[in-house]
């Protein structure tokens, strides 16, 4: 397995095509936007930079991880020749189920497709192509160059090989790799959603402030990120995304997003990716914390 093909430029695409093609791999990075492709290489040649400066890797070695990615605007072309595809686009069904069956005319039959979804079935995108026995997860954690999980999900269908495969790849990568089964958030988020959920209904019942529950779980429970915080950086509205997921797949109420939740997405109030979220991401905000931190 040398070909490896990436859908999706963003914040999971960049990252995960920045992996591969460190680990050797060639890898084609496709994005239906040009400006998208041009910012996930800025991303990844950013994130290259930083690993030289804490010389972790040499000049040398960033050139060579940039000269063993291609970047492509058209599926068909950017993944026919590949021997693995990661679908790393944004978590919408209807989308992704688009995305396997063009997958499944473009690609060879010996070819795996693998979708880096955080809580969507597997069994449910593979049943969009004609090869659902080599339809597998591969749910990467944020950031994807230095996060060691990989969450490995079976489908319903899907083959021993391809299951096979896919761990030891995936340990070829650096990472450590864990196999579970096909149901609603899989294990990181149908136990990590429920959490950072009770702690938007904590703020929104009066419990305590922002920085308060998160103060809270960091020094009471060792967390490195606060609940809130963290959900910042995933995307509140990935959050709730994954909770209507959820939600839906086990009709529980104890999935249902708090109503906090649900009117910050429909304000726009999104986290870093839109400079607010329960902290502010905003430029004058940055510019006061760095005044702050030259005070002390």
């Amino acid at each position: 397995m040398k070909n490896v093909a990436v859908i999706g430029a963003g914040t999971m695409g960049n990252g995960i095509a920045h992996t591969f093609a460190q680990s050797g791999f060639s890898v084609n990075l496709i994005d239906i936007s040009e400006a998208s492709l041009k910012r996930g290489m800025a991303t990844i040649t950013k994130n290259l930079d930083r690993m030289i400066a804490k010389e972790k890797i040499s000049e040398a070695d960033k050139k060579l991880t940039l000269s063993h990615i291609k970047t492509h605007t058209s599926i068909s072309e950017g993944a026919k020749n590949a021997d693995l595809v990661v679908e790393a686009a944004i978590e919408n069904l209807e989308l992704k189920l688009n995305i396997f069956k063009e997958l499944d005319k473009a690609c060879s039959d010996s070819a795996i497709l693998a979708s880096n979804t955080s809580s969507i079935s597997i069994t449910q995108i593979a049943a969009a192509t004609s090869k659902p026995e080599r339809v597998i997860g591969m749910h990467f954690m944020n950031p994807v160059p230095i996060m060691k999980l990989v969450e490995i999900i079976r489908g319903y269908n899907t083959s021993n090989a391809v299951t096979h495969t896919i761990m030891e790849l995936s340990k070829t990568l650096g990472k450590e790799p864990v196999e579970v089964n096909d149901y609603p958030g899989f294990v990181a988020n149908r136990i990590l959603m429920p959490m950072l959920n009770e702690s938007i209904e904590t703020l929104y019942n009066g419990v305590a402030g922002v920085e308060e529950i998160d103060t809270v779980m960091k020094l009471g429970m060792a967390h490195p990120m606060g609940p809130l915080q963290l959900a910042d950086f995933i995307g509140l509205d990935v959050c709730l995304s994954i909770l209507h997921v959820m939600y839906d797949g086990f009709k529980n109420p104890k999935y249902a997003p708090c109503p906090l939740l649900v009117n910050m997405v429909r304000a726009g109030k999104l986290g870093v990716k839109s400079g607010e979220g329960f902290y502010d991401y905003s430029e004058n905000r940055k510019a006061e914390k760095v005044a702050q931190q030259f005070q002390k």
